[in-house]
């Protein structure tokens, strides 16, 4: 559904109405595209206290312009802010004198990345001012506005090339609608694709819910990534699954993903290699406030949404269908399952045990299957469903965001590629916003 006011608020007389009345002016996100896939100006490297890693080899392989110093007058579409060696409140205001002349110098959509150390356990100075950063940057990036974003990225020891993938992901159109987001890097052997613009090539995806919305989406941009697709969807849903599916040079698997044998259908329609990405993106909603929530409401969209995901999880996982190491398991869970969401107990309850399945099992699939497990958080994204959402309550979903509008499916597509990469497998258990940083929850 168009963003009727995000239009007007672009326009000459729509932005001189909102200056004069005080309202906000989102500025149209920069995304993805084949014609403009990349920042348009340098990134600047800058650094905080005393440096436990040094990202300059990967943002070299990156192909981006990097600069090592501010020259006056220099815009810049990218930061990297180097702060692992941030071990006090004194080095805190380095972080301070390094950001401080620049950001006033940055171009509309331009990308501000801090990479942080994981807080010490045994270090309580240290484990303060890394912690310190968190705060930082989610302010940050409620004040840069024009389309800029703002993210943390933790490196454990070791971590700096499996860090690659995620840089190349936020330092690019492909993050607009992520922002304020916390991300951990572990170290793993970092596999680089052959291709940076098509990662997933030679790698089978399984998308639930892929006869439309978010889940269509996402199975194109897979196929677009260079995945092979097999694209699952209630078989009511057949005519508009097989449309997709054909479209994507893909398989379309009409089944019920509540059904008992889900597992073993789905495991028989892979290929005899195996499955490389699993998303679960199926997902439903029957909302109600609880006073007036029947038994059935409840169950059905906790089965849909929680039960199904940990029953073919657990069947694939035990029947090895996920390959070893190139393993990918993401799940959908929502802001709902962070913030909570009135008349969505069951909804918001299924989005949040999604999360506590990645962080339980993330850990373990990682050392027993070589296998990541994480999950995307989507916030308002312009959907049918969000489209049937009185007006005034659809509004305030669009600006209770540091962007001031609402996401599109593709931005939940493009993230989820990014962890399906093969170059992410230090990525896991983590929990991504896609969400423009929701004032919801944050």
């Amino acid at each position: 559904m168009p963003d009727h006011y995000l239009r007007l608020t672009n326009s000459r007389p729509g932005r001189f109405l909102a200056r004069r009345l005080g309202l906000p002016q989102p500025t149209p996100l920069r995304r993805w595209s084949a014609e403009h896939p990349g920042l348009d100006g340098p990134v600047l490297h800058l650094t905080a206290g005393r440096s436990t890693t040094d990202p300059a080899a990967v943002l070299a392989r990156t192909g981006l312009t990097v600069h090592t110093d501010r020259a006056p007058g220099t815009r810049h579409s990218g930061v990297v802010l180097d702060a692992t060696g941030v071990t006090d409140v004194a080095a805190l205001g380095e972080v301070h004198a390094a950001l401080h002349p620049v950001v006033r110098d940055l171009d509309d959509h331009a990308r501000v990345i801090v990479l942080g150390a994981v807080p010490d356990p045994l270090d309580h100075h240290q484990a303060a001012a890394q912690q310190a950063l968190e705060g930082f940057v989610r302010s940050l990036g409620k004040e840069l506005g024009k389309g800029r974003t703002a993210q943390l990225l933790r490196l454990a020891p070791g971590s700096a090339d499996p860090a690659e993938s995620t840089l190349r992901f936020l330092l690019s159109p492909r993050s607009a609608f992520v922002s304020g987001q916390v991300i951990e890097i572990g170290a793993s052997r970092h596999t680089a694709p052959d291709d940076w613009t098509r990662p997933l090539a030679g790698r089978t995806a399984l998308v639930t819910g892929a006869a439309r919305g978010i889940g269509a989406a996402v199975a194109g941009t897979l196929a677009r990534d260079g995945a092979q697709v097999i694209c699952l969807d209630v078989p009511q849903a057949e005519t508009d699954l097989a449309e997709v599916a054909g479209q994507l040079g893909g398989s379309a698997l009409p089944l019920d993903i509540t059904a008992s044998d889900a597992g073993e259908r789905i495991a028989a329609a892979l290929p005899a290699d195996g499955l490389d990405i699993l998303v679960h993106n199926a997902g439903i909603t029957r909302d109600r406030r609880l006073a007036n929530m029947p038994g059935d409401r409840w169950s059905s969209v906790l089965d849909v949404n929680l039960g199904a995901v940990l029953r073919t999880t657990d069947h694939l996982l035990a029947a090895g269908a996920l390959r070893r190491d190139t393993g990918r398991v993401i799940g959908t869970a929502s802001i709902a399952g962070i913030a909570g969401n009135t008349g969505q107990t069951n909804y918001a309850a299924s989005k949040a045990g999604v999360i506590g399945l990645v962080r339980s099992l993330a850990p373990r699939a990682a050392d027993r299957h070589g296998v990541t497990v994480n999950a995307v958080a989507p916030g308002f994204i312009e959907t049918r469903m969000t489209a049937a959402v009185p007006l005034f309550i659809r509004e305030a979903g669009r600006r209770m965001s540091s962007l001031g509008q609402g996401g599109r499916p593709v931005d939940v597509a493009e993230t989820i590629s990014w962890l399906a990469s093969p170059a992410s497998s230090g990525v896991n258990g983590q929990i991504v916003r896609v969400c423009g940083q929701s004032l919801l929850g944050a």
